[in-house]
């Protein structure tokens, strides 16, 4: 498997719990999520428990439950969206969890359940676009993206990215036509068709496999909510990890410089201009060279290099998200407009499209 992801040895199990939580009712969601909690806070007094549910997500739903005004002691229940399974592989998402808590990259996983996980709650601020622009901040951040990019396969295994593979399951999944005759329109009208979808899957493949950037564990799905600030520690830690597997580095990055453009109202005129690209690659590239023991020297050749893969990887960003916007639209039980964030990320592509092709390599 080309996704294959080895959890090291030492690491602690993590419980599966033969539990359901239904999240269409409060009474039941709050039953689901205390049968949880009776195996991981046996001690907590059911009739004491808080549950307060995070509305910012748009593939599942988030519901932390405590006891008391402090928060200190914070279980998260994440209940995953409808169909979603076609969408992720659960059990690659526990284990880059698992690898990811190894190495001091993610909170404490408690346990799964039948239709979800638990896990520990970071303290901090889940960021905005205004953010992650701010260099203070966007250090830390490419900081952390190193970090977890620089961690070492399995006994020099070398990964392969199922980048393309994913992709093609995708499209496979992709909608021919909604019931909703307006939706539909506008499906048919605005989604480019499926053989120019196909055409340009084939061509990302040809091209952005040869630009020679190196499969890494990513993240994947790094936008502004999935990185959590804590000011007075002064560091960022990344939650969410879904999406996460081995793929192109630069991917990774592409894919982070669009979501600086937001997710429900979106606006590419924040996309990183080439000055704080700069600056954010510098960032980066001194410390992955650091984590794997390089060095810390970064020339220009090598930020320009970089820039040039992460801003044609950011094409395959748009592509992959426009055609996973379509399954949700089909599928989700989320108050969202998918079709409409599909159609956005198409555009883009297409707009991005000719300007990044014409980047050249230095020589």
């Amino acid at each position: 498997m080309a996704n294959y992801i080895h959890v090291p040895p030492g690491s602690p199990e993590v419980p599966k719990l033969d539990v359901t939580v239904q999240d269409q009712e409060e009474q039941r969601c709050r039953d689901g999520a205390l049968s949880l909690l009776q195996h991981l806070r046996p001690h907590w007094d059911p009739r004491e428990v808080t549950l307060q549910l995070f509305t910012d997500g748009i593939t599942n739903k988030l519901i932390a439950c405590y006891v008391g005004d402090t928060m200190d002691d914070v279980v998260l229940v994440r209940i995953y969206g409808n169909k979603t399974e076609l969408l992720v592989d659960r059990d690659e998402e526990v284990k880059s969890f698992r690898v990811l808590q190894a190495h001091g990259c993610a909170p404490q996983l408690y346990c799964t359940f039948n239709n979800g996980l638990c896990y520990e709650f970071i303290q901090g601020e889940a960021l905005d676009p205004q953010h992650v622009c701010n260099p203070a901040i966007f250090r830390l951040i490419a900081r952390q993206l190193a970090k977890i990019h620089a961690i070492h396969a399995h006994n020099g295994w070398i990964p392969k990215s199922n980048l393309w593979l994913k992709m093609g399951k995708y499209f496979s999944l992709i909608p021919t036509g909604f019931a909703d005759e307006d939706i539909n329109k506008r499906f048919l009208s605005e989604i480019p068709s499926p053989q120019l979808l196909q055409e340009e899957m084939t061509w990302m493949k040809e091209i952005l496999s040869s630009l020679g950037s190196p499969v890494v564990l990513c993240h994947n799905d790094l936008l502004c909510k999935n990185i959590i600030y804590n000011e007075k520690q002064g560091d960022v830690q990344f939650i969410d990890y879904e999406y996460s597997g081995y793929n192109y580095l630069a991917y990774d990055i592409g894919n982070h410089f669009n979501e600086f453009a937001g997710v429900s109202d979106v606006d590419y005129s924040l996309y990183p201009d080439r000055e704080l690209q700069g600056q954010w690659l510098r960032s980066y590239l001194e410390a992955y060279k650091e984590y794997k023991g390089f060095g810390s020297d970064v020339t220009e050749k090598e930020v320009e290099t970089l820039f040039i893969q992460v801003n044609q990887f950011a094409l395959a960003s748009h592509f992959f998200w426009g055609l996973w916007a379509l399954i949700q639209a089909k599928y989700s039980t989320i108050e969202f407009d998918f079709l409409g964030y599909a159609i956005v990320r198409f555009n883009q592509y297409f707009k991005m499209k000719p300007e990044v092709t014409a980047l050249k390599m230095p020589e």
